[in-house]
């Protein structure tokens, strides 16, 4: 069983990926303004699938695992920064 991880290292991670994600898709925004919880489709950050593969293409070469385009825990997985966050987390513990 793999070990649960901590809510402090989800917490560090957040300002890390929230950076990655405006830097991966040149937003007009501080990387501060990304809520955490707030869904990053739609209503939220209002992204797409095309912005989904450059955010992930970006995630696989910093933190060193693929995130697959046909896996089917991407839409929770994306769903929110402290979704992807969380999984990155998840990723790199193991």
């Amino acid at each position: 069983m793999p070990e649960a991880i901590s809510p402090e290292t989800i917490e560090a991670l957040l300002p890390e990926v929230a950076e990655l994600i405006v830097t991966a898709l040149n937003l007009d925004m501080p990387p501060a303004d990304i809520e955490p919880d707030a869904p990053l489709f739609g209503d939220g950050l209002g992204l797409d699938s095309i912005d989904v593969l450059e955010i992930a293409l970006v995630i696989s070469k910093k933190y060193g695992f693929q995130l697959k385009s046909d896996n089917e825990d991407n839409l929770r997985i994306f769903s929110s920064l402290r979704a992807l966050s969380t999984h990155i987390a998840s990723q790199r513990a193991k």
